[in-house]
């Protein structure tokens, strides 16, 4: 599965992806959201994000042109950003969402009520303004505890 970083050449159809998927994409420059994608550059056909806030990190962004699904590009995708939270030492990562609730269940995400997210996650946009207040909270730890 070709998943990289994604490029300058890239940013054009990564927002057609996101408003395809009905993500808000206003902040991702502003909120320093690491990308990764998959596809030709110029042409991602799926794209994940990744925003960082201490060791705790915000999921989001994750969107697959409808041609592209059932391939698993969104598990490659959330893997590589899990890969990438935990290797910049984030604890537990956090997500919103209004569809993909149980996606994100089968990748070990549990539903949380929003008021188990530290302060950090809380005062990003993503979950401030951005996302519905209806959507489904998520939590997943990337390090177990020692005993």
């Amino acid at each position: 599965m070709d998943i990289r970083p994604a490029g300058a050449a890239d940013a054009e159809a990564i927002g057609r992806l996101l408003a395809e998927a009905r993500l808000d994409a206003s902040d991702l420059a502003s909120a320093g959201v690491r990308l990764w994608v998959h596809g030709a550059p110029g042409a991602p056909q799926a794209v994940v994000g990744l925003e960082l806030h201490g060791t705790s990190g915000l999921l989001r962004s994750l969107a697959v042109a409808p041609a592209q699904r059932g391939a698993g590009l969104g598990r490659g995708l959330t893997a590589t950003a899990e890969r990438a939270a935990a290797a910049a030492g984030v604890d537990t990562l956090y997500l919103l969402t209004t569809t993909a609730a149980e996606f994100f269940t089968r990748r070990g995400y549990q539903r949380i009520d929003r008021a188990q997210v530290p302060a950090a996650i809380r005062a990003t946009a993503q979950f401030a303004s951005l996302c519905p207040s209806t959507a489904v909270v998520m939590r997943k730890p990337l390090r177990v505890a020692p005993e």
